[in-house]
């Protein structure tokens, strides 16, 4: 098919939000096809993130509609714009929100997976011409979401948001590792890479063994981080949720301990896992997206006690220096704000970080990640809990929404 409608538009079905958390609506749509640097891609299937749920709901900017959704995704390239030499056509890829485009010095760098040439924006447009790729039957424009749009049949991304991986590899499990599995993916001891489920813990956090771990929110992306503490060798891992059924599920990701946050009485939750832990958590990893719960994993991140030391002539000084590591990977309303006390903050010696994509390089680390797990050496099928025909997804967001799915596969044509 290719060949027939290169360098024309597409017509095809997607599902479009016409208004903020009322149900998709599934019609046909065009796609242009790709400009300079761009690659149109067929979905083969696609899988339903919290993040998703979020921007479907947003009533205020940057949200805007009608717009199409979706951003984990597995597709194969139809066509290719001009000065396009990574990918051809034919090739399996996945669309990833995270550009890199392999040139600018923070992606030459192992120090940073943020691309300076296109950084990351909540911008309805394509990046490099600040224009949409969709329109209704009737000319109207459809915005994009996160750069990838993988509600449609087809859909056009940048080449920096393009990743090419080995088309031996399952769909309905590549389509994870565009998003919630590659956010939590290595671990990193001293002396060696091992595989585990937490990217955070790889790029950013380091968890050690021995520690202890807390984990706010159980959806796919905290039970990953679940997971690679457990690999990484932490000797306690609290999983913190509202919904009680999570304990079950989370024992079988290495949750040894359960709060439900909703049954702590007067107590702040971080004052629960104060007390459980006898001074707080080694490392707290935030899951959701909720400033507040940022301020909890903070509050019960654990500090060291003084530390005396003397000099040569006696004299004595105190110093507090704190291992305590708090990482925010959960995705806010925008212009959620956070508030602490700089004198906590000083006195504490705590770290706070953000961890976008797991802090991992998306055209060097996926390929990584993918062969571990055709080696077996990841288990990602037990994130999969549902899969849907394309005609079906409100009903993936139902799943989702009332806790009854961790990740939901899409199909777009089965």
């Amino acid at each position: 098919m290719a060949g027939e409608t290169r360098g024309k538009p597409i017509r095809c079905r997607a599902a479009v939000c016409w208004k903020a958390g009322e149900p998709l609506v599934m019609e046909e749509v065009m796609v242009a096809p790709p400009l300079v640097g761009e690659v149109r891609i067929r979905i083969i299937c696609t899988s339903l993130c919290h993040s998703d749920i979020t921007y479907w709901k947003l009533k205020d900017p940057p949200s805007c509609v009608p717009r199409i959704l979706g951003h984990e995704a597995v597709g194969v390239v139809e066509s290719v714009g001009e000065n396009v030499s990574e990918v051809t056509e034919g090739d399996t890829v996945l669309p990833i929100f995270m550009p890199d485009c392999g040139q600018c010095t923070d992606c030459k760098s192992e120090k940073s997976n943020l691309c300076s040439k296109f950084p990351f924006r909540l911008s309805p447009w394509m990046p490099r011409y600040e224009s949409s790729r969709f329109t209704t039957l009737k000319g109207e424009v459809l915005y994009h979401f996160l750069f990838v749009s993988s509600f449609s049949e087809y859909t056009v991304v940048d080449i920096a948001n393009i990743t090419k991986i080995d088309p031996a590899i399952p769909p309905n499990r590549a389509c994870l590792f565009s998003c919630g599995v590659s956010t939590a993916s290595f671990c990193e001891s001293n002396t060696d890479l091992r595989f585990s489920g937490v990217g955070a813990a790889w790029k950013t956090a380091n968890v050690e063994k021995g520690s202890t771990v807390a984990i706010f929110g159980l959806g796919a992306i905290g039970l990953a981080v679940a997971e690679g503490s457990r690999l990484c060798g932490a000797s306690r891992i609290i999983g913190v949720d509202l919904n009680p059924d999570k304990f079950e599920i989370g024992k079988k990701f290495g949750i040894t301990d359960f709060v439900n946050s909703g049954n702590c009485g007067d107590k702040p939750v971080s004052q629960v896992i104060m007390e459980m832990t006898e001074g707080g958590a080694d490392y707290c990893f935030e899951c959701v997206g909720l400033a507040s719960l940022v301020e909890e994993a903070f509050a019960c991140c654990r500090k060291r006690p003084n530390q005396i030391n003397q000099d040569q002539k006696g004299h004595r000084s105190t110093v507090r220096l704190g291992w305590g590591k708090t990482i925010v990977l959960g995705v806010d309303r925008p212009g959620s704000m956070l508030k602490f006390s700089s004198f906590d903050i000083l006195l504490s010696g705590k770290s706070l970080m953000g961890s976008a994509y797991g802090s991992i390089k998306p055209k060097s680390d996926v390929p990584v990640l993918l062969k571990r797990y055709m080696d077996k050496e990841l288990d990602v099928d037990k994130f999969v809990t549902h899969e849907l025909k394309f005609e079906d997804i409100n009903k993936a967001f139902d799943l989702l929404i009332e806790g009854k799915s961790l990740r939901c596969v899409i199909w777009m044509d089965k």
